[in-house]
């Protein structure tokens, strides 16, 4: 029997998308896991898996296409042979009782042996006599992880459970605190002052010359979401220097050692690994936000931002404390230039509790960043300048000096706690052999 292919919501803030490639063409055959397209999202360009095997008998949007919305039929799938005449001009919209074809484009990760193609889902669950929809992998993998798939909610075409959701799937007494910080949001938004609209921007600067920019889906994001961290997150400010003289000799030295391999360390990948082992030293500062709740974590997720055209991505490197210096350096220039490209999954930029964001590349000595919520903390970095500073013995001497400001969310990290972790990273930056042990 044809089904439709619709639009998917493949970032949580995804509304609609641009089809900006087909992969596949009328009167193809796929199997489930084939790439049918490429979409760009308000973050990124992202493949389209397909779920179910058939022959593609009608393309319904045409690449190039922007601004289609999540659910909106994209194409029509079949079976071979089958009259899919019915789907001119848009095939009708399924039943209820009809899974949509749609899934979510991140890879399927690699499964353990004998976890085969051939090993059938679990059958569909049942919530008060109803059928509950959810992607077969969904549902495999939440029989895996021993998840009820009536507590959770999907996020796929008609709200069909995805992968992605079991993925990020919580225990139910965790729940509570994300839904109330998510249902709090829009309110929150909705609470803010709009401040002049353009008609009346537009007045103010009439004769004057001008260029009027639309917004990317991307900058309303980064837009929102910035608003928003300002306007609820009770933002302080704790302010260091650091005296970079010793990890600059450092770095020299192990660039000369590592240059048979191709690496080359940054200044910015001794900060990555500062900050990790800081909030493994500083357990307690290695927290979230979470609504009603403080949620602490173990690993090191260290987010650092990149500019992108347009705006703005956090990648975030995940178990930053167990990884070495050059690991972190490769791993870093990998997402930066895949952020650049557009080319990030969202996994790869969603979680972590710290960020960094650094200018000094450009010029900058000092600023306050904005913290990416659910954050406990960002540090902001400035640039290495020579300044007259007094020695140890008390002498006037220069050294290389590195302002940077930490950003707190008061409700995750009180005043002394700040202080100790930016402590903390100011001696394993000062310090940086002790990076190593």
């Amino acid at each position: 029997m044809a089904t439709e292919i619709l639009m998917p919501a493949l970032s949580p803030t995804m509304e609609e998308g641009t089809l900006a490639k087909w992969l596949v063409k009328e009167g193809d055959t796929v199997n489930a896991g084939d790439l049918l397209a490429e979409i760009e999202t308000d973050k990124a360009t992202m493949e389209f898996e397909a779920v179910d095997e058939g022959v593609i008998g009608k393309i319904l949007v045409e690449e190039g296409t922007e601004g289609v919305k999540v659910n909106t039929p994209i194409a029509v799938i079949g079976e071979e042979g089958e009259d899919i005449a019915q789907a001119e001009g848009g095939a009708p919209a399924p039943t209820p009782e009809a899974a949509p074809a749609a899934e979510e484009s991140a890879p399927e990760p690699a499964k353990p042996a004998g976890d085969t193609p051939a090993q059938a889902a679990p059958p569909a669950p049942e919530k008060d006599g109803e059928r509950i929809f959810a992607s077969p992998l969904a549902r495999r993998i939440a029989a895996d992880k021993g998840l009820d798939l009536a507590q959770i909610s999907g996020s796929g075409p008609r709200g069909r459970i995805i992968k992605v959701d079991v993925e990020n799937a919580r225990p139910q007494a965790e729940k509570a605190p994300a839904a109330a910080q998510e249902a709090a949001a829009p309110a929150a938004a909705a609470a803010m002052p709009a401040g002049p609209g353009a008609e009346a921007v537009r007045k103010m600067f009439e004769g004057r010359d001008y260029e009027e920019v639309t917004l990317n889906g991307m900058r309303k994001t980064v837009a929102a979401r910035l608003t928003e961290a300002k306007q609820t997150i009770p933002h302080f400010y704790l302010r260091r220097d650091i005296q970079l003289d010793a990890l600059l000799k450092f770095r020299s030295q192990l660039n000369k050692q590592l240059e048979p391999r191709g690496v080359k360390l940054s200044v910015n990948d001794f900060i990555i690994k500062a900050c990790a082992l800081a909030l493994q030293t500083v357990p307690d500062a290695n927290a979230v936000w979470a609504g009603d709740r403080i949620l602490k974590l173990k690993p090191s997720d260290v987010g650092v931002a990149v500019a992108v055209d347009g705006g703005l991505f956090v990648p975030v490197l995940k178990d930053s404390e167990q990884k070495s210096l050059s690991s972190l350096s490769a791993e870093m220039k990998d997402l930066a230039g895949r952020a650049r490209d557009g080319k990030l999954a969202p996994h790869e930029y969603v979680g972590g509790s710290f960020a960094i964001s650094n200018l000094g590349m450009f010029g900058i000595e000092n600023f306050d960043a904005v913290i990416n919520p659910p954050h406990g903390a960002i540090l902001a970095v400035g640039a290495g300048v020579k300044k007259p500073v007094v020695g140890a013995d008390g002498e006037l001497t220069t050294a290389t000096v590195m302002s940077t400001t930490l950003s707190v969310d008061h409700r995750v990290i009180d005043g002394a706690l700040g202080a100790k972790l930016l402590a903390a990273i100011k001696d394993n930056l000062e310090n940086p052999m002790v990076m190593l042990a």
